[in-house]
């Protein structure tokens, strides 16, 4: 693998968290992940500990979602859930903020809040990720202040969404946007200089995951993974079967 592609694969975190992803998937997806070296993989609460035993003595090291993907659990049972998987082997932990309370602007609950779970987080060796979910909190100026609440608290990188924030149209159907270049270029100005960026939500595409990572993104999580990393053997050399 050459080092445009390594580069490339060290920016995803590979994520398995539909909620209809089995035991079976769960392996399946950590060896995808494997195979291609990438940053983590992202895995629900309960997976935890399968994944950090299939991945045990590798270079892919095991995140978590904590309050996912809605945000609505207690400050206490956000703590109590990153503590639980950082002692499951958890190294990485994506939380999800209090969507309500950022949408009221009640800062100071959404800067206990992070704060709480980044201390607990930082106590148990592992890096934070807070999810704004910007299919929802996306007014300009919210994205700005939780931008700067991550910094003061913080957190080692603020992240887009989920890929769950499913908004209802006018047809009554439900979708989502995910990351937009725009908002990674306003997070990207808006945080401190010692906070990352990670894109979440839409990303399927090599084209898709280098437009995020131009836009200032040092992470990116994926669901095509294997997609996203076959055009990018085919485009910049080196084909996975020569990497062992």
């Amino acid at each position: 693998m050459n080092q445009k592609v390594y580069d490339l694969a060290k920016m995803i975190d590979h994520s398995i968290l539909h909620p209809t992803m089995t035991d079976d998937d769960l392996q399946r997806e950590c060896e995808v992940a494997l195979k291609y070296h990438v940053a983590s993989v992202c895995v629900k609460p309960y997976a935890v500990k399968t994944a950090a035993a299939l991945l045990k003595n590798t270079d892919v090291p095991v995140g978590c979602v904590i309050g996912f993907p809605a945000g609505n659990s207690a400050m206490e049972v956000k703590v109590y859930e990153a503590v639980k998987a950082c002692k499951d082997g958890a190294v990485e932990i994506d939380m999800v903020i209090n969507i309500g309370k950022a949408l009221q602007g009640d800062w100071n609950y959404i800067e206990n809040e992070m704060k709480a779970v980044t201390d607990a987080c930082h106590e148990n060796g592992a890096i934070v990720k807070v999810i704004f979910e910007t299919d929802y909190v996306n007014r300009k100026e919210d994205i700005i202040q939780l931008c700067k609440i991550a910094t003061r608290a913080g957190a080692d990188y603020v992240k887009t969404s989920t890929g769950f924030g499913f908004v209802k149209g006018d047809d009554g159907k439900y979708s989502y946007t995910g990351a937009t270049i725009p908002n990674l270029e306003l997070m990207r100005k808006s945080v401190g200089p010692h906070v990352k960026i990670k894109a979440a939500g839409g990303v399927r595409t090599l084209d898709a995951l280098l437009a995020v990572q131009k836009a200032g993104c040092s992470r990116c999580g994926a669901t095509a993974t294997g997609a996203i990393m076959e055009e990018a053997f085919i485009r910049f050399g080196s084909q996975v079967s020569k990497q062992g």
